[in-house]
């Protein structure tokens, strides 16, 4: 689902940092799991990092709500509330 409207975000750099640092934590895990870590202790880290990376799909779904939903529906764009329903039922799964 390619979405071509024109919008602000006011989160870019805090979702960008964020995903920076998960990212780092996903090679962080890899590594664990290269050297034959304790499987618990591995576990425990993918926990982390699905924290972070639902903490970030909160971000942006309420940065996308704030704005671009609203900038959207001001310009007469209700086909947003359809692809935004359907993001959320996603990221919900």
């Amino acid at each position: 689902m390619e979405n071509t409207h024109t919008h602000s975000h006011t989160e870019t750099k805090k979702i960008l940092d964020r995903l920076s640092r998960a990212i780092g934590h996903m090679e962080g895990i890899k590594k664990m799991v290269e050297e034959g870590r304790d499987c618990s202790d591995v576990l425990i880290q993918i926990a982390a990092v699905k924290s972070a990376v639902n903490n970030v799909g909160k971000l942006i779904l309420q940065d996308h709500m704030k704005h671009c939903v609203v900038d959207a529906l001001e310009t007469g764009d209700t086909k947003i509330l359809d692809d935004f329903s359907a993001a959320i039922n996603k990221f919900v799964k």
